[in-house]
């Protein structure tokens, strides 16, 4: 469906969060081996893509990118197993309240007005 409805969960930690923002930006990284391109893919500057990895890599215990500066094939970035792990559970709390809210999603949509041309 389209036009279904969708939840976008951000968890607060003490000193950190994670939401749908930077799970898109690890995504990215891992799908492009770069956090410019995975950036640029989002539109956002390299900074500031560089600037979240950073404030992800200190909130966690290990990091989860790891970064290789320049060189012959002129460097580049991967998701560390740690970061593939705090993915993977990110996208998976997304999965189970998706599930878990399903019909209380369908009755909030229900009651939305009716848009011409949309319905």
């Amino acid at each position: 469906m389209p036009n279904a409805p969708r939840l976008r969960i951000r968890i607060l930690f003490e000193d950190a969060m994670l939401g749908p923002g930077k799970a898109d930006l690890l995504e990215g990284i891992r799908a492009t081996g770069s956090i410019a391109a995975a950036g640029r893919a989002m539109s956002m500057s390299y900074k500031r893509a560089w600037s979240l990895v950073e404030e992800m890599n200190a909130a966690f215990r290990a990091p989860l990118v790891e970064s290789v500066r320049g060189g012959a094939k002129g460097g580049g970035a991967r998701l560390t197993g740690t970061g593939e792990a705090v993915l993977a559970h990110y996208r998976k709390l997304e999965e189970i309240a998706a599930e878990a809210g399903a019909a209380r999603l369908a009755a909030l949509r229900s009651m939305l007005r009716d848009i011409p041309g949309k319905k």
